[in-house]
């Protein structure tokens, strides 16, 4: 099987990747506007090249405990999911981004059912890497279709 390309970015003490074909960009913290109401993971919007986009807070989506506000998240990725029809455009919070990387999808390994602190579904798998390990997303399933409500509304 060909290599794929990833985004490895670092969120907590973790670090996730994610598939660049999912990747439009990497942004700069934002300045970022609340939505009342707005379920707890979304931080609220932010214009991006004239669009409305949600955000969404990755420490609360994945359970991760929050970090002071001098060590917030500084970065934005912005994703585009979906297929030709029915594409979604969404921000997420990292703290760090690390490298773009290629990995052999005979190098992800499942995770075992056992001790994971992050929802499974969201995981397709993880590789070894250097001295730990970098935990693969799946972009589709970490958002869904509720989180893109607050700006379609």
């Amino acid at each position: 099987m060909e290599k794929e390309t990833y985004l490895t970015f670092i969120l907590g003490q973790e670090c996730f990747a994610v598939n660049v074909s999912n990747v439009l960009e990497v942004l700069e913290k934002q300045q970022i506007t609340q939505v009342p109401n707005a379920p707890g993971h979304l931080l609220g919007i932010i214009n991006f090249r004239g669009v409305i986009l949600p955000v969404v807070n990755m420490h609360k989506r994945f359970g991760i405990s929050e970090m002071t506000p001098e060590e917030m998240s500084s970065f934005l990725i912005v994703f585009e999911i979906g297929d030709d029809e029915s594409k979604v455009t969404i921000a997420a919070t990292a703290d760090a981004v690390k490298d773009v990387i290629d990995i052999n999808p005979e190098e992800i390994k499942p995770l075992p059912e056992m001790g994971i602190s992050y929802d499974a579904q969201f995981i397709q798998g993880a590789i070894r890497r250097d001295s730990g390990f970098i935990l693969i997303l799946k972009t589709e399933k970490i958002f869904s279709a509720a989180d893109t409500v607050i700006v379609n509304n």
